[in-house]
């Protein structure tokens, strides 16, 4: 016999729950529903039932997933809600687990408004940095909303409660419906181009998000932004957001709120003005007191009370001081007129007309040196050259000549003729004598015996 298989509880309903979890139709279902037995645990997690006409369903929201909700879920609301199928093991019951929830009948809308919401602040249009401050005194304040809802009532009232001085001008329009849009975008280029007011409260009272839908158009949200006056929104109630509030320079919880960012309080003013008054009436009080103790002070003063006594001393003391100046410039001009002297001394010792006349009389004692050594030389020279004169006159042929000598030269007279070697029978010899020339013939020679000795020896 087959043995039975016996599960516990809790195994069964843990199996239960493990092909519910890994169903992938029972992921990311969406339901609708209304919403009923709502309870919001101390500890942050929602415990609710959905449930339509014919059936219910018993859902869990954790507190970690329930923050980012953007509405409040309450008891017979109409919702749509994405999670997933699951067993709780303990009480073996599946509940649906919701991870996302939002009103129904606006999904559409919804997600319309999370998508230009992302488009504009891609583009900046919520950028802190593009916000204009809200004038404190504005000399007008605009007003842009319906004529007929208690919105302008509560704006009008809390602004001439609050600063009767200020004029307001309201351009009524339509909030809500297919023309509400361009009919706020007309009424704010209207104003910007009338440029009466300071600051601008566009808004109406609370109503649904359908009612609401105008100011989360995206015309109206650009027109805005090009708003030369600073934007205050004010839709709806503190729990309402559009897309009007993020591009809008200041956002109002209310119109009434509104109406109070926009303009000071007039009492509140006044306290003030009072408060200031008092503290600048203090604080000359307290000046003038210090003052005319000061100058007490300065009246009980020696320097006030005895004035001449107290120059005696500085007198005497300039007096020393002029002594002792007298004594340093004498001092000073002394040793500069010393110093003087020595310079000027210096410079004529220096002086480039006085050296260039010593300078021309040594040039004439050395020309006069030069003349005087030049004519003793040229003396000299000059007694040389006549005993150089005498001995060559001595010496020459033609004095030696005239004592009855000759000179004898070949044929050709380049040479002369002073040894019978030189000479041969039939040459013809050139004489030179003292008083003219004579040409002869060689005929004989005779060597005399002396004269062979000697040139043999």
């Amino acid at each position: 016999m087959k043995e039975r298989k016996v599960l516990s509880i809790k195994d069964l309903n843990r199996y239960i729950k493990m092909r519910l979890e890994g169903d992938a139709g029972l992921q990311d279902v969406w339901l609708r529903g209304e919403i009923s037995n709502f309870t919001h645990h101390s500890s942050g997690h929602m415990y609710f039932t959905l449930k339509d006409a014919e059936s219910r369903l018993k859902c869990v929201m954790f507190a970690s997933q329930n923050q980012r909700l953007s509405f409040m879920p309450r008891e017979g609301s109409k919702v749509l809600a994405c999670g997933n199928i699951s067993v709780y093991e303990r009480d073996g019951q599946y509940q649906f687990y919701v991870s996302q929830m939002q009103p129904d009948g606006i999904g559409s809308l919804y997600l319309a408004f999370e998508q230009l919401k992302k488009k504009l602040e891609a583009e900046g249009l919520f950028a802190a940095s593009r916000k204009r401050p809200i004038p404190r005194f504005p000399k007008a304040v605009g007003v842009i909303t319906s004529p007929t809802g208690a919105a302008v009532r509560d704006i009008i009232i809390t602004l001439q409660r609050r600063y009767p001085a200020v004029p307001i001008l309201l351009y009524p329009v339509l909030v809500q419906g297919t023309q509400a849009a361009p009919s706020i975008v007309k009424a704010i280029e209207a104003m910007n181009a009338r440029a009466e007011v300071d600051v601008l409260i566009v808004g109406r009272g609370g109503g649904s998000l359908e009612e609401l839908w105008a100011f989360n158009e995206e015309i109206v949200a650009r027109s805005i932004s090009a708003s030369n006056i600073p934007v205050i929104s004010a839709v709806g109630h503190e729990t309402d957001f559009t897309i009007a509030d993020f591009v809008a320079d200041l956002r109002a919880a209310t119109p009434t709120a509104a109406a109070e960012l926009a303009v000071p309080h007039h009492m509140e003013l006044k306290q003030q003005l009072s408060f200031i008054s008092q503290s600048l009436y203090a604080a000359l009080s307290r000046q003038v007191n210090r003052k005319k103790e000061k100058l007490g002070a300065l009246k009980r003063s020696p320097y006030l009370m005895y004035p001449q006594r107290q120059l005696l001393q500085p007198a005497q003391r300039l007096d020393r001081l002029k002594e002792q100046l007298a004594y340093k410039m004498n001092g000073r001009l002394a040793k500069a007129g010393e110093r003087l002297m020595k310079l000027e001394r210096t410079l004529t010792a220096h002086n480039p007309k006085n050296q260039a006349m010593f300078a021309r009389k040594r040039l004439d004692s050395a020309g006069r040196q030069l003349v005087q050594s030049m004519q003793v030389t040229l003396r000299q020279r000059k007694q040389e050259w006549l005993t150089h004169v005498r001995q060559l006159d001595a010496l020459s042929p033609l004095k030696v000549m005239q004592r009855g000598y000759s000179l004898v030269y070949d044929e050709k007279e380049k040479h002369i003729i002073n040894s019978i070697n030189q000479v041969q029978i039939g040459d013809i010899l050139k004489l030179r004598l003292k008083d003219g020339r004579v040409d002869a013939h060689v005929w004989a020679m005779e060597e005399k015996p002396d004269d062979k000795r000697g040139n043999g020896a």
